[in-house]
């Protein structure tokens, strides 16, 4: 059982404006929960129709990130849907940012880390577009913890929302997830030793444990999982011939998270791999690498925070 320390800013024994008692208390349990239909078809299109557009070369805010599979960016395949698995920080893309304004997402999202009037800040966003493997497995993404990246507490108020936008299941890579793990500690972080190689910032858990009960979250167009930042969990390759996307939006509690000092602790890992890609950003935009190395961690997430409803104050 979960222990009346978790979130107890929160009421586990009411409903919430969107969610039952019972599925509140199933988020508290296991760190997760899968909303059916949370998301419309149309809306969907709109984000996919932007995505398409990205990947044929439509111009984009400067602070907006397409990575590439590095098994086939390795071979020079380029602006193309087949290589680019994300399309990340996409926080000032008007067309992309409305799912995190999505009102029922979000008021699902408030019913897990506040209240209706709890002020929320969008953290990290993503469109995950998951090719057909290459080959090399690097499709894949390890098991890992979000919170690894983050330098924002607490972790309780903080939740992400992951939307299929097509038929997820286990021939395509669905999510796995491992319920229970976020009542547990943050756990060091590395990239696995894989033989295809690992794509860029998929750092996994150190001496991950395979024979943990896992959960695949096989999903349809506009469903949604909500998870913990500490809920350990991935996804398997894609072995299909077809696609599998998703649009993800990570949420803090902006009246209760802050900013905390993560350098020198077991987020290093993160830190660097987030530098590093700040380096090859600013280099690419003609300005001088160097000046990532003076600027504190919690400022690449300063620039990424926006205020999804009310105003901006902690973070």
């Amino acid at each position: 059982m979960v222990t009346d320390d978790f979130a107890p800013d929160i009421n586990w024994h009411v409903p919430g404006k969107v969610l039952s008692t019972e599925q509140k208390q199933f988020y508290r349990e296991n760190g997760y929960i899968v909303i059916r239909n949370c998301v419309s078809m149309s809306e969907l299109k709109v984000y996919n129709k932007r995505f398409q557009a990205i990947c044929d070369g439509a111009p984009v805010h400067r602070g907006l990130s397409i990575v590439r599979d590095i098994a086939l960016a390795n071979k020079g395949v380029r602006n193309e849907e087949r290589t680019v698995t994300k399309i990340q920080d996409f926080q000032d893309d008007s067309i992309l940012f409305d799912y995190c304004k999505n009102p029922h997402v979000v008021d699902i999202v408030k019913d897990l880390i506040g209240s209706p009037e709890s002020n929320l800040a969008s953290m990290h966003t993503m469109l995950i577009n998951k090719p057909p493997d290459a080959g090399a497995l690097t499709s894949r993404h390890p098991m890992h913890q979000d919170l690894h990246y983050f330098p924002f507490r607490p972790a309780d108020y903080v939740c992400c929302a992951w939307t299929a936008m097509e038929k997820v299941d286990r021939a395509n890579g669905c999510l796995v997830v491992v319920p229970g793990t976020h009542r547990g500690k943050l756990i060091p972080h590395e990239y696995p030793k894989w033989e295809g190689g690992v794509n860029k910032a998929y750092l996994g858990i150190v001496d991950y444990d395979p024979s943990m009960p896992r959960t695949h979250c096989e999903m349809e167009a506009g469903d949604t999982v909500f998870f913990h930042p500490l809920l350990v969990h991935g996804s398997g390759a894609n072995r299909t011939a077809g696609f599998r996307k998703a649009i993800s939006c990570h949420y803090a509690n902006d009246d209760w998270c802050h900013y905390v000092e993560v350098s020198g602790t077991s987020q290093q890992t993160a830190i660097d791999e987030v530098r590093d890609m700040a380096r090859i950003r600013i280099k690419k935009m003609g300005a001088d690498p160097s000046s990532v190395d003076e600027m504190e961690y919690t400022v690449f997430w300063q620039v990424r925070a926006r205020a999804v409803n009310g105003t901006k104050s902690h973070l």
